[in-house]
């Protein structure tokens, strides 16, 4: 054991060296965007773990500037794709176009070929774009005509989707609900935050432009790292507790849950559940995991992969209480 602990201490040490850069990520980020820490905070914990984000708010709450800020701070290309429901999968993809002089076809690619991708209003496009973006996101290549490409890492997908607005949206699809890492529900700022808003908006002076403080290299070392973050056996079973007792809730005495759950988390809830702890502990400059981890990153990893029943909607229970349950009724290690 003296052994492990010794490691533990050496990985401790290296991995709080080589997570400085998210303080000077988080201070150059605090140069445009005023409030939204806890989103941004989410943006580098599915950068560091390899995970898309869906970001739900309603517009102004600068979901925009924040993915796009995160890319100049990462000197990495940035591509926004509006959704509308008349988007094809070629917008998206791109296409075969004939060249006259070379009597040839050549590929022509689409924006999806960049480090981050804004997908705004995601909800707003039919299925067949999304499917194309899902295998963006999933398999992390596009094929156009015959020919696949591989796309550049870092790749990060931050969707957005309105929840005010019905009228002309298509409901997500479970599978590709399911390939978000984390979905964020965003909030309006503060008074005092909102202040400092208009301060910045009126004085264009103010805002400063985005510098880069590293490069998509140091974030795919970064990604190496997260993955070495201790996690012990306890904090596994912690994780595999959560998960389950949103299939089979009546096992940790929540029989009241079973009529609200239609379906819980799938063994990539598992997956992602220890990934954005490891990259949350790493973002604290931690080598080791401990439960306050998972705790806190539970609700954006679980709330969009628990399915309510009827009866949960006609009762007013959101996933979020269901969820809350959970976690206060499960066994904290």
């Amino acid at each position: 054991m003296e052994n492990t602990s010794q490691d533990i201490r050496q990985l401790n040490e290296k991995i709080h060296q080589a997570s400085a850069f998210v303080d000077l990520l988080n201070l150059e980020l605090g140069k445009a965007i005023v409030g939204q820490k806890y989103m941004v905070e989410r943006l580098l914990i599915g950068l560091l773990a390899q995970g898309h984000v869906l970001l739900e708010g309603v517009p102004g709450l600068a979901k925009t500037l924040s993915i796009k800020s995160l890319s100049s701070a990462i000197n990495g290309k940035f591509s926004r794709i509006q959704f509308t429901p008349d988007l094809l999968p070629a917008d998206v993809v791109g296409t075969m176009i004939y060249n006259q002089q070379r009597n040839e076809f050549m590929v022509r690619k689409g924006p999806i070929f960049a480090n981050f991708i804004l997908a705004d209003e995601i909800n707003r496009a039919p299925a067949k774009v999304q499917s194309a973006l899902l295998e963006a996101m999933q398999e992390k290549q596009i094929t156009i005509g015959d020919t696949t490409f591989k796309l550049e890492e870092p790749f990060l997908v931050l969707a957005t989707q309105n929840p005010i607005e019905q009228e002309g949206t298509y409901m997500l699809p479970e599978a590709q609900v399911d390939r978000f890492m984390l979905k964020v529900v965003i909030g309006y700022p503060t008074k005092e935050e909102e202040r400092l808003i208009i301060r910045q908006n009126l004085n264009p002076e103010g805002m400063s432009k985005i510098q880069p403080i590293i490069s998509p290299e140091d974030i795919l070392n970064a990604r190496k790292l997260v993955r070495e973050v201790y996690m012990d056996e306890k904090i596994e079973r912690y994780i595999l507790d959560i998960v389950f007792a949103t299939r089979n809730p009546e096992e940790y005495k929540l029989s009241k849950l079973k009529p609200l759950i239609s379906y819980g988390g799938s063994p990539r809830a598992s997956i992602n559940l220890a990934l954005a702890s490891k990259a949350y502990a790493f973002m604290k400059r931690r080598g080791y995991v401990i439960p306050e981890d998972v705790r806190n990153v539970c609700f954006d990893v679980m709330r969009h992969r628990v399915g309510l029943t009827y009866e949960a909607e006609a009762e007013n229970v959101t996933a979020e209480n269901i969820l809350s349950e959970i976690l206060n009724a499960v066994e904290v290690p």
